[in-house]
């Protein structure tokens, strides 16, 4: 049996296996509590991102909040940007999106909202541990109504936001017509990201995006699982392909030739797209330390100032609020536009990109050429015992050495050409390790060397 993953990204775990819904009313009935003492306001939020089987987890998630005297608003299937924009300009107590993000399709999950529409603090989901197990919850009187509203216009809502931003030179995109390709993987994105292209003055052919929540492959956007929408943009002649993860927080690219675009460029280019534009003398910028250098490189181009936090939406909200950044993300393809909302968000992505792109004269593939090149590789280390004590290990040993060591997120290693990042696992004895230099066959050199330097 698989186990139930709570972090500050929520809950999720197999349906059916570890994630019941007797499991589920359980977790609801916490964070219930959790908004009851955190709020004054008695109206949740609820949405989901229309994986199979989530209808029934999104049933009983209502009804339990419901039960508990909240004011639900259901807003239906919709990315959980949305729901975060929802709990935002509704002044709600909290939100919770029903979705296991990009896991495969027996996963579900919940993903927890504060009052501001951003993920939940570590602090805070420690609290929500503790209520499960005191298992002390509140239930409205048999006899009272129980309020549910079913609100459609989210999407809508979301899209004129996004279009009202300032970030982006609509007239000049529209006056482009690009043609793209769009792989929803029949999720949440299905109808929002089509439509928000179309009021860009897109062409748009649907690849993935009939709402089924039936995924036609793995719906984690990386290169791998995209093949199918890398031909379909080479058939089609597309000027790009878009992929957007199940509950809409990621986008990723694949060029007119049907390469990829690499998903750590999608935060790149945004950056670009928004210090452009931008008006103000402020150009601060957030990404996670496992984001590549890039990042900074095009920051500079700006005269911006770039800092890194750990990784994870909500650390780097908490450093771009402390920073007072104009724009931030992560590598994955999660664009952060705090102007909109503080949330990782395809829909700001795909509008800031589209407005980069069409600055350019050229094809994506050729803007693709003006982004400092770097390449990331990616692997796990399995320990015996605690990890921690690994990462100390290898901190004592390197701070010997001429490069800088940072710990705000494991330890990551910088020399002037190259970089490791290692991070303790939050749910298995292993350590994650990613290391970025100049080329690949580099990336994958100095990883291999580190790997069996640690072994000794």
């Amino acid at each position: 049996m698989s186990k139930i993953i709570f972090s500050v990204s929520g809950v999720r775990g197999i349906y059916g296996d570890t994630l019941t819904l007797p499991v589920t009313v359980h977790y609801t009935l916490a964070y219930a509590r959790f908004c009851r003492e955190n709020s004054k306001s008695r109206k949740i939020i609820v949405g989901l991102d229309g994986r199979m089987k989530g209808d029934e987890i999104h049933a009983v998630v209502v009804y339990t909040l419901a039960l508990s005297g909240f004011e639900v608003i259901d807003i239906g299937v919709a990315p959980t940007p949305t729901v975060q924009l929802a709990v935002e300009k509704t002044k709600a107590a909290g939100g919770i999106a029903v979705t296991a993000s990009h896991n495969p399709q027996q996963w579900n999950g919940l993903k927890f909202l504060d009052k501001d529409g951003t993920f939940l603090k570590a602090p805070q989901i420690d609290k929500i541990k503790r209520y499960i197990k005191e298992k002390y919850f509140n239930f409205v009187r048999p006899d009272n109504e129980i309020n549910i509203t079913r609100d459609d216009k989210w999407l809508s809502r979301h899209i004129d936001l996004v279009l009202k931003s300032g970030f982006v030179n609509i007239s000049k995109v529209r006056r482009r017509k690009f043609k793209v390709v769009v792989d929803a993987v029949n999720s949440s994105g299905s109808v929002i990201i089509p439509a928000l292209l179309k009021k860009l003055g897109c062409e748009v052919i649907e690849l993935y995006c009939d709402g089924s929540g039936k995924f036609p492959h793995t719906p984690e956007p990386l290169p791998q699982n995209l093949k199918l929408l890398s031909k379909a943009v080479v058939k089609n002649k597309a000027d790009m392909g878009f992929a957007i993860d199940p509950d809409g927080d990621r986008l990723v690219l694949i060029c007119e030739d049907g390469k990829p675009y690499i998903e750590e460029n999608t935060i790149v280019t945004a950056i670009r797209g928004v210090l452009r534009n931008t008006k103000t003398k402020s150009k601060n910028v957030v990404v996670n330390m496992s984001t590549t250098r890039a990042a900074d490189d095009v920051t500079k181009e700006f005269s911006g100032k770039i800092t890194r936090s750990a990784v994870g939406e909500i650390n780097v909200v908490n450093q771009m609020r402390k920073t007072k950044a104009i724009v931030g993300g992560e590598g994955s393809g999660g664009v952060i536009v705090p102007k909109i909302h503080y949330g990782r968000d395809a829909m700001v992505g795909t509008a800031v990109i589209l407005g980069e792109l069409a600055n350019f004269k050229g094809s994506i593939s050729e803007y693709r050429k003006t982004i400092p090149s770097y390449h990331i590789v990616k692997t796990k280390l399995e320990t015996k015992g605690d990890p921690g004590k690994l990462l100390t290990k290898i901190e004592k040993e390197y701070s010997k050495k001429k490069c800088r060591i940072s710990t705000i997120d494991g330890v990551k290693i910088d020399f002037p050409d190259y970089w490791i990042h290692l991070r303790k696992s939050n749910t298995e004895p292993i350590i994650r390790i990613i290391t970025e230099a100049k080329s690949q066959k580099e990336a994958e050199k100095i990883q291999s060397e580190f790997l069996s330097d640690i072994k000794l």
